[in-house]
């Protein structure tokens, strides 16, 4: 099924679609913007999102024409992203980023010092189809590729492979053999608005959450961000079907997403007590505790990830924190987040059985 705007909403749902009114493109919301959504902790949202790829300037900005020349029927393109590409939206090509947020969202009763623990709880595709990119001297290769021009983009179908959803590949222009690899859905960029009048890029994250593109928060997953002003004004976007550790290329798979999300404020007592004073966003799925460290600077980014995950070990386990370290270089693995989005990332994996 395309999931159109309003299509298939569950009944009774609160839903955000991702209307004009309702988006933010290439920036993300600040302290100075007016929430699109008021809900209180503890609330359930259906959010639409909408992908980049397909609509950039680059891309020919008509989403239409650009999956036409991959075989996607009309109506199959989203109608939300069409009315986007063709929209005045204030937006300068090569200054602001690519990104399309939903939001913000303004969560009751939630304070600068608390956090606001953006709960995943579903996550569905609402079209069969995505795009990997890799554009302008960007990605990991930056003096490499593109091999020519200043964009490739390559167009992925969802596919089956053993009863299990599938993203295909093709292995060369024009050819009929392709790759498949499973599909995990997740959102590229969670977070809460800054403090101030200045709308934030959307590619560097922060403290604020942001372009984080941590591949282990999809459904059943938690992200939790220091609030930075009143009402928190929650955002999702950069939705992906796939993505591998590190991003190399500059985007993954990235096609919409229709997601359900839950919103919860932690007071700051509660929140010092479970995870320490924590600076930046940290992630939570059934399996493991993900602190996170970001820096331009790789090496500082693991450094930050580190320091943040001892603290961690500190708040929650009471561990001193040489045993921490310790116990974090004998068993956790730190993964590279992305190297793509300006300020790098990093995030640990730490697992909750260890301390059953």
């Amino acid at each position: 099924m395309i999931l159109q705007p309003d299509v298939a909403v569950p009944d009774g749902a609160t839903y955000l679609p991702a209307t004009l009114d309702h988006v933010r493109w290439g920036r993300l919301p600040c302290a100075a913007d007016a929430p699109v959504l008021k809900v209180d902790s503890g609330s359930d949202v259906v959010v639409d999102t909408i992908s980049h790829e397909g609509i950039l300037e680059d891309q020919g900005r008509d989403p239409r024409a650009f999956f036409a020349s991959h075989g996607v029927e009309g109506d199959a393109v989203l109608d939300d992203a069409i009315a986007l590409a063709a929209s005045d939206h204030p937006r300068a090509w090569g200054v602001d980023g690519p990104h399309v947020v939903t939001g913000p969202i303004e969560v009751a009763g939630a304070e600068a010092g608390d956090l606001l623990a953006i709960h995943v709880l579903e996550t569905t595709p609402r079209v069969p189809y995505g795009v990997v990119s890799n554009r302008h001297a960007k990605g990991a290769l930056p003096g490499e590729y593109p091999l020519e021009g200043d964009v490739f983009s390559v167009f992925c179908e969802v596919g089956e492979r053993d009863g299990r959803a599938v993203g295909r590949l093709p292995v060369g222009p024009g050819s009929d053999r392709s790759v498949s690899f499973d599909l995990h859905p997740f959102l590229g960029t969670m977070g809460v608005a800054v403090a101030g009048s200045e709308r934030p890029h959307s590619v560097p994250p922060g403290p604020f959450g942001g372009n984080i593109d941590v591949n282990l928060l999809t459904a059943g997953s938690t992200l939790y961000l220091p609030v930075q002003v009143p009402g928190a004004l929650a955002y999702v976007g950069d939705p992906h079907f796939a993505q591998g550790d590190g991003e190399v290329a500059l985007t993954a798979m990235e096609a919409s997403l229709r997601v359900r999300i839950g919103l919860e404020v932690i007071p700051r007592e509660d929140a010092v007590a479970a995870f320490g004073e924590l600076v930046g966003p940290m992630a939570e799925t059934a399996e493991f505790l993900v602190p996170t460290g970001l820096d331009p600077d790789l090496d500082v980014a693991m450094q930050h990830c580190v320091r943040a995950a001892i603290a961690l070990l500190q708040a929650r386990f009471d561990m001193d924190p040489r045993h921490a370290y310790a116990y974090l270089s004998a068993a956790t693995d730190f993964r590279i987040s992305q190297v793509v989005d300006v300020v790098k990332g990093v995030h640990a994996t730490i697992r909750k059985s260890d301390f059953a």
